[in-house]
């Protein structure tokens, strides 16, 4: 197996096409094992030159609300009642512990993305 660093742009643009090439390889052949090993290059080459900001709260949710074809009505249960999931959803009230608890419960967002500060806040 002939596998170096990805170093460079062009060495990440060359790991790419041949991860693309061996998407059909079979796991436990010498070309799955290519391909498990450049995946894992190319992953940790992306997460140092690519890194993915989390999410804002307010927008997970709305993303998950439009995703699973949610109601403001389907949050109450874990935000409260209506007038309290518009102000989360208008960034008038911010997310509490239990809430964030409860919508990373169900709607599977990741606790992480909930706990951020939103990245706008409405004028008071």
């Amino acid at each position: 197996m002939d596998i170096k660093p990805i170093r460079t742009e062009a060495d990440y643009h060359a790991a790419l096409r041949d991860v693309e090439s061996l998407m059909k390889a079979e796991f436990g052949t010498p070309d799955g094992d290519r391909l498990d090993v450049l995946a894992t290059l190319v992953q940790a080459y992306e997460a140092k030159h690519f890194p993915m900001e989390v999410a804002d709260p307010v927008e997970a949710i709305k993303f998950q609300m439009e995703q699973k074809g949610l109601t403001v009505k389907d949050l109450e249960p874990m935000i409260g009642r209506c007038n309290r999931v518009y102000e989360v959803l208008n960034r008038i009230r911010p997310l509490t512990l239990p809430m964030i608890w409860r919508l990373h419960k169900g709607l599977g967002i990741p606790a992480e993305a909930l706990i951020q500060p939103p990245k706008r806040t409405a004028a008071v």
